[in-house]
């Protein structure tokens, strides 16, 4: 199993506990970190035998790690969406996560792959949508610490509840009586409904504050931010 110790301790120095990314520092101080951890730990062998707590931690660190080298490498940058004269270079955007560049385990992977073959379709854990980032200020705050397969489930939960109670990603109005929410549930619905019978349900059941919200509860999608999450130091 690859060692995650080295990949804890960069998010441990450049991400922030609001989960926002000091790129600058990082760039400037370490810019091949990322690379350098990856290809020391590429003639491993992965197994399918692992346990699902294990393949959990291994590639939501994957997915992260491959996201954050990406953007340093490319750093600085306003956003992992584009525009081209005001409007969205959606190819270039695409490009980001479809090209199967990302190199572990003696194969080449993209992020799309990781996220859908591997963690959604294989694992079928819902709670990697509040843990796996895309580097934008509407993904999940990315954790100031890597996951480990001893605690991946904890931290799924602390993720998700982290998620689901900052009001940024997810309020009610109690005035409309309507649920407001990110993108995400919207995206990833039926990954969410596979463990409960509707998003107002999942998000209830992590919420620390009691609601009025129930499965008919009115549901409206906030809009996504793909502005780069960075901290200026």
């Amino acid at each position: 199993m690859i060692d995650f110790e080295p990949w804890d301790r960069l998010l441990h120095q450049y991400v922030d506990q609001q989960g926002h990314v000091d790129y600058i520092t990082w760039k400037t101080e370490q810019p091949q970190a990322i690379e350098n951890w990856l290809s020391s730990q590429t003639n491993l062998d992965f197994t399918s035998s692992c346990s699902t707590s294990e393949q959990l931690a291994l590639w939501i660190n994957l997915y992260n790690a491959f996201t954050i080298s990406a953007i340093l490498e490319r750093y600085p940058l306003e956003s992992i969406c584009p525009r081209i004269l005001g409007i969205p270079n959606l190819l270039a955007f695409l490009w980001f996560f479809q090209r199967r560049i990302h190199y572990i385990f003696d194969k080449r992977y993209s992020l799309a792959q990781i996220e859908n073959s591997i963690l959604r379709e294989k694992l079928q854990e819902p709670r990697i949508h509040f843990a796996i980032v895309c580097a934008s200020v509407g993904c999940p705050l990315l954790r100031a610490g890597a996951y480990f397969p001893e605690q991946v489930t904890q931290q799924l939960d602390e993720d998700a509840r982290r998620f689901i109670n900052n009001p940024e990603k997810v309020r009610y109005d109690s005035d409309s009586k309507t649920l407001y929410c990110s993108k995400i549930f919207k995206w990833y619905r039926q990954d969410f409904l596979k463990v409960t019978s509707s998003i107002p349900e999942y998000i209830c059941s992590y919420l620390e504050t009691d609601l009025p919200i129930n499965a008919s509860t009115s549901i409206s999608y906030l809009y996504y931010d793909w502005s780069l999450n960075q901290r200026i130091s």
